[in-house]
């Protein structure tokens, strides 16, 4: 414990020491680290990693921060332990509550928030649930009891008079969901009801020790994050930024979704039907998908005659010939295999909505801004696309001067059990302006 107590402080005061390049595309580390630890997000990357870059910018005078694709809220959070700036912007409802989570801990008083809390807790205990109708997704994952437990969690929340309170217990109640069902669950990956899982938690258990481990992080951070600084996780649309400031950043570290057909809206499916927010997956196409980058085949059914329209749009001019030949390939391809995926219109809308992300983003950047980009290329049905090539022409194309990619790793390379045998890689796109 000692050791890893020390590894923190280190962190918190820019003492970052062997930071492993080839991890810093993963959440795996964030999980023993303070406040990043609240909620898994395996679609983010290295807070460590983005500290050692924040620290060596503030050399070079790039103090403020964005990250357009926040998710979780990584940049952000980092960002106040590294004294600077920073602006976050997540479309995704649910994710964005979940980061602003992260920040709203600053607004409470340390005793007062974790008495609420605990409050929240009892408050449960008392009550006498019954049987209660939720969607099937959810009483597919969880026994009777488990489910009346969570149910008098969630009630006990929803009496909170005070908003913020309220929206953190919220966070709290959907950090444990996954951990005390017995099913094929995961943070951050798709629900698989007809598989188990051996340890489970109990509901009451899962959350006050979510709570201890609260208590201990704001201990431990106390006077690490400054309150001077402005650190802002905004709902926003990437591809069409107004919150940020013109000019405002100098430095931009993100992810954004990978061209793999991972479906964003999906894997957060089970906490909206716990939540009621929506009844099942038909719904997510209205109140989620709309508002995401389009990087799988789910959100580009209906919309053959648009995408086809965009392919000779301005904005994808500098990549035009090289994506339409992929296009026509990638859309015959699909007639021999049995899912008939449209991976033609997803390749498409995703560069389109890439395009539209970098051209924001340079009205809301400085003249001296520097932007990394992790990112990983794609091969839908075998096809390859070169990501990082057509990413980097079009981030020259909305004004930026130049790109280089630094590859860590590669990716498909153990052929087991694999859709196609074309190697693939991971790497940092770094964008000059």
């Amino acid at each position: 414990m000692k050791k890893e107590s020390n590894t923190q402080l280190n962190m918190f005061d820019g003492l970052i020491e062997n930071v492993d390049d080839s991890k810093s595309s993963t959440f795996q580390d964030n999980m023993k680290l303070p406040i990043h630890r609240w909620y898994r997000y395996t679609a983010g990357f290295s807070a460590s990693w983005v500290g050692k870059l924040i620290e060596e910018e503030k050399i070079n005078g790039r103090k403020n921060i964005i990250d357009p694709f926040v998710g979780s809220g990584t940049v952000v959070v980092e960002s106040g332990f590294h004294n600077v700036n920073a602006y976050g912007i997540e479309s995704h409802p649910y994710v964005y509550k979940i980061a602003q989570a992260k920040l709203q801990w600053r607004d409470f008083d340390k005793d007062e928030l974790i008495t609420q809390c605990l409050a929240v807790l009892d408050n449960a205990k008392s009550k006498n649930i019954e049987t209660v109708d939720y969607p099937p997704l959810v009483t597919k994952c969880y026994p009777t009891d488990t489910l009346n437990k969570l149910e008098s969690l969630k009630q006990a929340c929803l009496e909170v008079k005070d908003d913020k309170i309220q929206n953190f217990v919220w966070f709290v109640i959907t950090s444990i969901l996954r951990s005390v069902s017995p099913v094929g669950t995961a943070q951050w990956q798709y629900v698989l009801p007809n598989k188990t899982k051996a340890k489970v938690l109990d509901p009451y258990d899962a959350y006050l020790q979510k709570i201890k481990d609260i208590e201990h992080d704001i201990v431990i951070t106390n006077g690490k994050i400054s309150k001077d600084n402005e650190l802002n996780i905004i709902q926003e649309d990437a591809r069409n930024i107004s919150s940020i400031p013109k000019g405002w950043g100098d430095l931009v570290i993100t992810s954004p979704p990978y061209a793999n057909n991972y479906d964003y809206a999906d894997a957060l499916r089970l906490e909206m039907c716990f939540w009621n927010d929506i009844e099942g997956w038909k719904d997510l196409q209205s109140k989620v998908r709309v508002n995401l980058v389009r990087a799988c085949t789910q959100h580009v059914g209906n919309q053959k005659v648009e995408i086809q329209n965009i392919l000779d749009s301005e904005i994808l001019a500098p990549i035009a010939e090289e994506l339409k030949e992929k296009y026509v390939l990638l859309d015959k391809e699909k007639e021999n295999h049995g899912g008939k995926k449209n991976y033609h219109l997803m390749i498409a809308a995703y560069f389109y909505d890439l395009g539209n992300v970098f051209h924001s983003l340079y009205q809301v950047t400085s003249e001296k801004c520097k932007m990394c980009f992790v990112i990983g290329d794609s091969a839908p049905y075998g096809i390859y696309i070169p990501v990082d090539e057509w990413l980097g022409k079009l981030a020259v194309a909305a004004g930026f001067k130049d790109y280089t990619f630094e590859k860590l790793r590669d990716r498909n390379v153990k052929w087991k059990n694999r859709k196609h045998r074309v190697p693939l890689k991971e790497g940092r796109l770094w964008i000059n302006k």
